[in-house]
């Protein structure tokens, strides 16, 4: 998990070509202004999902195999649980066409995501988005998915 502010997207662009080009692709968007949805940068290869949500005060953690995910936070503010998979336990099996799983993880390790700020987070970090930060708030974020 790696996390930073948009304006320093550049220092991860040596990542990979398509991380850079996820960084790219969010930094030179007109964010605001972007509708609920998917955007293809790159056919399923990398795209992104721009969602609009009350955060909540509970969720099942999540993880991803097959892709990477970049959570951005547009407007308004999160709170994300994120624990390494292996402290973690099925609750519901990996489904392949959706890139997901839901766990239950035996510790928690927040992060705080607020206008401007990402996480990268790989296919080890069990995550558990959109929950309340300080109260509930409407927010939007768009979530890049970056092949592996």
């Amino acid at each position: 998990m790696i996390k930073d502010r948009l304006v320093n997207a550049e220092c991860y662009y040596g990542l990979s070509e398509r991380i850079k080009a996820a960084f790219e692709w969010l930094k030179n968007s007109d964010l605001e202004a972007l509708q609920d949805g998917r955007y293809e940068i790159d056919g399923d290869i990398i795209y992104a999902n721009v969602q609009s949500y009350e955060t909540k005060s509970d969720a099942l953690y999540e993880a991803h195999r097959r892709y990477i995910d970049i959570q951005c936070m547009i407007n308004g503010a999160e709170k994300i649980g994120v624990v390494d998979y292996s402290e973690c336990n099925l609750v519901e099996v990996y489904n392949q066409s959706k890139d997901i799983e839901f766990l239950e993880c035996s510790s928690d390790s927040f992060q705080y995501l607020k206008r401007g700020d990402f996480l990268l987070l790989f296919p080890h970090d069990a995550h558990k988005p959109s929950l309340i930060a300080d109260k509930k708030l409407k927010v939007k974020k768009v979530v890049v998915k970056v092949a592996i």
